[in-house]
C-alpha cells in the first residue's frame, strides 16, 4: 500500500512483459524486453529514492559500481550491434544506478533484501548479456536466472513490514 510497494509491484509488472519479450529470439524483441527492463530498473530505483537514501552510501557505492559498470560495457561493446549500442549503454547506466541506491537505501535503513536484489538483478543481467549479446556457448541461465528469481523474490520481500 505504501508508494515504495507500489513502485516494486511496478519494478515486477515490467519485469514480467520483459520476460516475455526475451522468449523470442528476434532482435526486436530483445530490445523491446531491453526496454521492459530498463523501465523496471527505473521503477526500482524511484521505489528506492523514495524510501529513502544516504547520501554518503550512494556515493561511496556509485565509485566501484561507476567502474564496474564502464568494464562490462568494455566487455560487451566489440560484440554489440550498432543498432543496438545506445540502448545497450543506457541499460547499463539504469541498472548501475538502481543498484547504486540500494545501497543508498540501505545506508538509510532500508532492508538488506533490497540490496541482494539488486546485486542479484545485475549479476543476472551479465548472464543474459553474455548468453544474448556476446552468444556465449555456455549455459549462463543456468546461473542467471536462478539469480533473477532470487532477485525479484528479494526485492517483492522487502515491500513487507519489518523485514
Amino acid at each position: 500500500s505504501s508508494l515504495y510497494g507500489r513502485l516494486v509491484g511496478a519494478g515486477l509488472v515490467f519485469s514480467w512483459f520483459g520476460d516475455m519479450f526475451l522468449t523470442s529470439q528476434a532482435q526486436p524483441m530483445f530490445l523491446a524486453g531491453l526496454c521492459a527492463f530498463l523501465l523496471a530498473h527505473v521503477m526500482y530505483s524511484a521505489a528506492f529514492v523514495a524510501h529513502g537514501y544516504q547520501r554518503a552510501w550512494v556515493i561511496i557505492a556509485a565509485i566501484p559500481l561507476t567502474a564496474i559498470a564502464i568494464a562490462v560495457w568494455a566487455w560487451l561493446e566489440p560484440s554489440t550491434p550498432a543498432e543496438l549500442s545506445i540502448p545497450v549503454r543506457a541499460y547499463i547506466a539504469v541498472i548501475t544506478i538502481m543498484v547504486i541506491f540500494a545501497f543508498g537505501t540501505r545506508g538509510a535503513g532500508g532492508s538488506l533484501y533490497i540490496v541482494a536484489g539488486a546485486v542479484l538483478f545485475f549479476l543476472s543481467d551479465l548472464s543474459v548479456a553474455a548468453l544474448r549479446i556476446l552468444e556465449t556457448p555456455h549455459a549462463t541461465y543456468a546461473l542467471g536466472l536462478p539469480a533473477y528469481y532470487a532477485a525479484q523474490v528479494c526485492l517483492a520481500l522487502s515491500t513487507a513490514r519489518n523485514n
